[in-house]
């Protein structure tokens, strides 16, 4: 069995480091992906996918990267059960295993 998941895209929001009970690190990645068809308008739609970075990985991610910044990501695909107003959801997100640092923002701007 293969679960294996690589994306490349923008990030959305600015990105807080944060610590479970245990003193964990993790930070919460959302990455905003254009499809690469256009729908029935004519345009490209995005999908918004989050990632859960942990550790080290989490710290150097949050202190180099910023909103809108283009990164890749390396991870598996992973659900949790959760529930809300007494209904259950499933809900799918991907554990980074590697993150790749590929444009910021202000170099973009610089070029």
């Amino acid at each position: 069995m293969l679960n294996q998941v690589v994306l490349v895209g923008r990030i959305v929001y600015d990105l807080e480091l944060k610590k479970t009970d245990s003193l964990k690190k993790y930070l919460v990645l959302v990455l905003a992906i254009p499809r690469s068809f256009k729908n029935m308008e004519g345009n490209y739609d995005t999908d918004f996918i989050k990632c859960i970075v942990w550790d080290n990985m989490a710290q150097n991610t949050s202190l180099y990267c910023h909103k809108g910044d283009i990164v890749g990501v390396k991870g598996r695909l992973q659900s949790r059960h959760i529930e809300k107003k007494d209904k259950k959801e499933i809900i799918m997100e991907v554990v980074a295993e590697k993150v790749t640092f590929l444009t910021s923002k202000s170099s973009e701007e610089n070029s």
